[in-house]
């Protein structure tokens, strides 16, 4: 199995001038790509970080590569270094922060294997499944790692460079390091079942990685394919987690019991002509539900916007205002902004 699909696991280099300011992997709570950055104050155009990839289509001329964001974040050029050892360079067909996923294009001509994708929603806890990837850069290259399902529908948040995002992920100890960012999860028939995309690196944290579930990726990248970019909900509102509001504040000013403090998200500012100021929405209302689901911060609010919303749609936000709670329809506009 690992034979058959090498071919189709890609290794990417990210290059960006020296002017400009090199991508710490660190911030994006995917603590993998920093050991592989390369100081090359004679050249133009460094190697800031590598990463791996997958190639899951192909299409004429062009094969498609899926990846990490924080990958290909900032790059000036991008090369793809195939199995067979050439080296080529990849073009952008788009990205999204808030998921960590981009499509990479590459010329087709070198592409003998493109990978099956699978089905994420039937792994359990337990079953067997192996990473392949570039740990520490191409040195060791196509490094296969096998591990378990450690946990299915976990929830982490990451800070990305679009906001805080809270993202669906599977928990596995397959051995993930530097490098492996981007690549496939696969089952032991073949089938890519996730993209690993972070790890926990701390002190005293073993075998905790996760992957992104490929049923999550599918959709977004189809809508990189077709668009570039990911289209999403917009209420057009300035948002702070309500546990950032002094609890003095939050009692006396706005409102709420004790039972309610910390438990919402505070709306700062209404922008004009938007979703939100259509509904009647006003600054200090503090929103703690959408369509009845409870939100407690801006990452499960974008979550809940953003997986279970569209454009066009109309949701029933649930909020508080002077201590009592009321409920806006709020009819969802494209985003006009990050």
């Amino acid at each position: 199995m690992v034979e058959n699909v090498s071919p189709a696991i890609v290794g990417i280099t990210n290059y960006q001038t020296q002017n400009q300011t090199t991508t710490d992997f660190e911030d994006f709570n995917t603590p993998f790509d920093e050991s592989q950055q390369n100081q090359n104050k004679n050249s133009q155009e460094e190697a800031t970080g590598t990463g791996s990839g997958v190639i899951f289509k192909k299409s004429g001329s062009k094969a498609y590569v899926l990846t990490n964001n924080h990958v290909i974040e900032g790059a000036n050029k991008l090369t793809v270094s195939l199995h067979d050892g050439k080296t080529i360079e990849g073009k952008l067909v788009g990205a999204d922060p808030l998921t960590d996923l981009a499509v990479v294009e590459i010329n087709s001509s070198h592409v003998t294997k493109v990978a099956a994708l699978g089905d994420s929603s039937s792994l359990r806890a337990g079953e067997t499944v192996i990473a392949i990837g570039n740990p520490l850069g191409e040195d060791l290259s196509r490094t296969v790692t096998q591990g378990i399902v450690s946990g299915v529908d976990r929830t982490v948040s990451m800070n990305t460079s679009a906001g805080e995002s809270s993202i669906n992920v599977i928990q596995t100890d397959a051995a993930i390091n530097p490098g492996n960012s981007g690549g496939p999860l696969l089952t032991t028939d073949g089938k890519v079942v996730g993209i690993t995309s972070m790890k926990i690196s701390e002190t005293g944290v073993e075998g905790i990685g996760f992957a992104l579930p490929i049923n999550d990726v599918k959709p977004i990248a189809e809508q990189l394919l077709a668009k570039g970019k990911i289209e999403r909900p917009y209420i057009g509102i300035s948002m702070l987690n309500l546990e950032q509001v002094p609890d003095v504040y939050q009692n006396e000013t706005l409102g709420l019991k004790s039972s309610q403090l910390d438990k919402g998200v505070y709306v700062k500012e209404i922008a004009a002509g938007s979703p939100a100021a259509k509904a009647g929405f006003k600054s200090e209302d503090v929103i703690t539900a959408i369509n009845g689901k409870q939100v407690k911060t801006g990452s499960e609010l974008r979550h809940e916007l953003y997986t279970n919303a569209k454009v066009g749609d109309t949701v029933n936000i649930t909020l508080v205002r002077n201590g009592k709670e009321e409920t806006k329809q709020v009819t969802l506009t494209q985003s006009e902004s990050k």
